[in-house]
């Protein structure tokens, strides 16, 4: 579709894949959906791994920026796949893996996405709990529930809303949160889990990335190209800077962890009136990725009424927050990471560079295995480079990169992110160049 697409008579999502998405989205709006995405309770989660990963604050800082910018391009470039198609995140993908190959990532998606939605959904009752009492949890959970499915049946009027209310009242908690925190004592970090500069940037960069398969969902509905690289990745960028920074500072300043850091910034003189305030924003996070497994799901069952599909997503996430804990956040990261920004850095390259922004996502698109290889070898990269701490699989990795590296270990300035991330593209583009695809 044109970058100059006609904006439609209706401002909302439509029900099924083939009606034609209304360009209705400026770039204020996404600016503003993307800067409350990005604005999380997991960011000073995150900021606190980084910090812990690095030892120092300023090191924990540069860290966050580097992570998060490295992120923020790639986040960027993956939305121009929706306002340029038209076609959601993982129908676009059939640009490069053909309508059946798509099934893969797409299946990989949803349950990401199911994963993430339970997990923000957990995130915010356990906020909650530490405002008000562990028997309120199951309340919490049930409550964010049906609020982000609810948004999630009315996408663009949850945009609307964000833009007009939420933003204001967020910023300005950030703002009363950040005096409060930069306003006590530098402390010296603990040295006992540091693990080096770049596996803390592939932790920042990983927790953007995790929205670059959600972009396109968005920015299907924006009215042109640059509105919606410039508002996704500036916005998203840019919350994630801030809130990822204000966990490293709080582990610096309030002497505190990963585990701790949202107990901490409750105890802060009013922080639980500006912690419910981002409470009550976390529920956009959720909506998104209930919203988001919605439209991956609409790659296998494209005729089903969407907001059916929502409504059984949200119960969905919401029946498992009730019954789990959180889990080890940071392996989910390295997952989602090791998969998808290699991934992501193949389909970037291969719209702008090898197909000049011409992909065919239609029902009868072609699998290229070109791309597919150049992924798969950007996946093996990560891998090499950051094995992770997964029981089994991460044992494997380290004795391939052992044996390749012959015992020597990988350097510390070899970072995973940007390892793949240039791996993966210089292979999608020499791999491109071996037969060029056909014009759509």
């Amino acid at each position: 579709m044109a970058d100059t697409a006609v904006r439609s008579g209706t401002t909302e999502a439509p029900l099924v894949l083939t009606t034609d998405a209304p360009r209705t989205l400026s770039f204020f709006d996404q600016f503003t959906l993307w800067g409350n995405f990005g604005i999380s309770l997991f960011g000073p989660v995150t900021g606190a791994l980084v910090a812990a990963y690095t030892g120092s604050l300023w090191k924990g800082l540069l860290a966050v920026v580097v992570g998060c910018g490295i992120g923020a391009l790639v986040l960027g470039g993956a939305a121009v796949f929706g306002s340029q198609t038209g076609a959601p995140a993982m129908a676009s993908l059939r640009g490069i893996f053909g309508r059946r190959g798509s099934i893969a990532p797409t299946v990989l998606n949803i349950a990401q996405n199911v994963g993430w939605a339970t997990m923000e959904i957990i995130v915010i009752s356990q906020a909650a709990v530490a405002v008000t009492s562990e028997r309120w949890r199951w309340v919490f959970v049930v409550l964010a529930g049906i609020i982000a499915t609810t948004m999630a049946v009315r996408p663009l009027g949850s945009v609307k809303i964000l833009r007009k209310f939420m933003v204001w009242l967020v910023l300005a908690a950030s703002v009363y949160l950040f005096i409060q925190v930069l306003g006590k004592p530098v402390h010296a970090l603990p040295q006992d889990g540091v693990f080096g500069f770049w596996p803390a940037v592939d932790l920042a960069a990983a927790g953007v990335v995790s929205f670059a398969p959600l972009a396109a969902d968005y920015t299907r509905h924006s009215r042109t190209n640059k509105a919606a690289f410039a508002g996704s990745s500036l916005g998203y960028g840019l919350a994630a800077i801030g809130y990822y920074a204000l966990g490293v500072v709080a582990v610096a300043t309030l002497q505190t962890d990963s585990e701790g850091v949202i107990t901490a910034l409750v105890t802060l003189p009013a922080g639980a009136i500006a912690l419910f305030v981002l409470l009550v924003d976390e529920v956009d996070e959720a909506y998104a990725n209930i919203y988001s497994t919605t439209m991956a799901a609409h790659n296998l069952i494209g005729h089903v009424d969407r907001r059916w599909i929502s409504v059984g997503i949200g119960v969905l996430a919401t029946g498992i927050a009730l019954l789990v804990d959180l889990g080890n956040y940071t392996q989910f990261l390295y997952l989602i990471g090791s998969v998808f920004i290699p991934l992501f850095a193949v389909a970037i390259a291969d719209f702008f560079v090898v197909c000049k922004m011409r992909w065919d996502v239609s029902a009868t698109a072609k699998f290229r295995w070109q791309p597919t290889v150049a992924w798969l070898i950007g996946f093996i990269a990560y891998q090499l480079v950051n094995p992770g701490t997964v029981a089994g699989w991460s044992t494997f990795w380290t004795n391939v990169q052992q044996w390749l590296f012959n015992q020597h270990p990988v350097p510390t300035w070899l970072g995973a992110t940007y390892t793949s991330i240039i791996i993966s593209m210089l292979a999608a583009v020499v791999l491109g160049r071996i037969r060029r695809p056909l014009d759509n």
